[in-house]
């Protein structure tokens, strides 16, 4: 079964419509940028370390301290996670410091509610329905 040239077509076409309501360049730029965040937060670590972060900002050395891994690793993804647009960092003194960067996730956001559309089945309210239509015993 060849499903290559349908599929490649409604994607050309929904590209084209992407294109016509944002722009050719806002729409790669929004793929781009949430490639880049997606993947950011694809790693546990990353993921850990945005948790911490949420609390308060903090030293890079204390974003370091509960895991078992280099200061090296940290700063590659504290780095990774900046790129991203998830934290910014900045120097005060000799430290440097990790911020959560909170509008960071909008566009992940505003793309993962899209498919707000297929809401979980609220099972309660099935087995209901199912009683009442005596499918269930």
């Amino acid at each position: 079964m060849d499903l290559g040239p349908p599929v490649l077509a409604r994607q050309s076409i929904f590209n084209h419509l992407v294109d016509d309501l944002w722009g050719a360049g806002h729409a790669e730029q929004m793929n781009d940028s949430l490639d880049t965040v997606f993947s950011a937060l694809a790693d546990p670590t990353r993921r850990k370390i945005l948790s911490m972060l949420l609390e308060d900002d903090m030293a890079v050395t204390d974003v370091a301290d509960p895991f078992d891994i280099s200061l090296a690793a940290i700063s590659k993804h504290l780095g990774i996670l900046t790129r991203a647009g998830l934290i910014a960092q900045e120097k005060r003194g000799r430290v440097k410091w990790c911020k959560l960067q909170p509008d960071a996730l909008r566009d992940a956001s505003v793309w993962m509610q899209s498919f707000g559309q297929f809401e979980a089945v609220n099972l309660d309210s099935l087995e209901v329905f199912l009683r009442s239509e005596r499918l269930l015993d």
